[in-house]
């Protein structure tokens, strides 16, 4: 469906971790802490991004956009079949995903805790009535906000605090914003050898990530280095961006759980 010689490759595709912070090299290299050696071994493999061909990389990417293409032939059968039910006036679809993967941009393939853009940043389509076609909302925002937006369309409430707000004003409405979207990921010992808690936050025009064990952190200008090559946490020329995502990023509520038991490759 997808021919390796046609799909475009990423315009940097060297793995670059003396540009980036610490844990970048950690969670590739480092070794995993667990007790079951067999599933020490098998997260230690699956950590690893294997140095990658041009002609292997095309093959990948050809195969990941066939893998999509096949998902989107599934959501167009369920559309159809909406639209015979009759339902297709009465139903909001929401098309979207958990994660995106790297396809070979800054040597990486797969998914790890490093919060560039090929992760973060996926898709979401809308469709439904009240939902105006063609609309595009630059403003940031999360998945997170799906359940609270699907529970104002169906005119319910979720049953207790969450962190969530309905999309529904920024899919209908052209004066609602919002000014940042944030994203978080604690990993224990057992998948690179130490623990990390991962801090992201996403506005329009820049990223600011925070590893709050250590203190570490990455800052991209994504209007002027969308590729993120260049890191400027601590840079001060960008002191005051930098003060205001982590005021952004210590605004989540203080509301987190104690640690679970670990089960497994948490």
């Amino acid at each position: 469906m997808h021919h390796p010689d046609d799909v475009d490759l990423p315009r940097h595709r060297e793995m670059d971790l003396e540009r980036r912070p610490w844990w970048h090299r950690a969670a590739l290299e480092g070794t995993p802490k667990m007790a079951d050696e067999r599933l020490r071994k098998f997260r230690e493999k699956s950590s690893r991004t294997p140095h990658q061909s041009e002609q292997q990389l095309r093959r990948l990417i050809a195969n990941y956009y066939g893998m999509i293409s096949l998902i989107d032939h599934q959501v167009g059968r369920i559309r159809l079949a909406l639209r015979d039910l009759g339902l297709a006036d009465n139903t909001v679809i929401v098309y979207s995903t958990d994660h995106g993967d790297w396809l070979g941009d800054h040597g990486l393939l797969l998914k790890g805790p490093m919060a560039y853009e090929g992760l973060l940043r996926v898709g979401m389509l809308v469709e439904g009535p009240g939902v105006p076609a063609g609309k595009v909302v630059a403003d940031p925002v999360s998945t997170l906000d799906l359940p609270q937006t699907f529970c104002d369309y169906a005119g319910t409430a979720l049953p207790g605090p969450a962190h969530s707000r309905s999309l529904r004003p920024l899919i209908e409405r052209d004066d609602a914003r919002r000014d940042f979207a944030l994203s978080e990921w604690d990993l224990r010992a057992s998948r690179c050898g130490v623990d990390l808690a991962l801090r992201t936050v996403r506005t329009r025009t820049h990223k600011l990530t925070l590893e709050l064990n250590s203190g570490a952190g990455e800052l991209y200008d994504l209007v002027n280095d969308p590729d993120e090559m260049d890191n400027r946490f601590g840079d001060p020329g960008v002191a005051k961006v930098q003060r205001e995502l982590a005021d952004m990023v210590a605004s989540r509520p203080d509301d987190a759980c104690a640690p679970l038991p670990q089960v497994g490759m948490a």
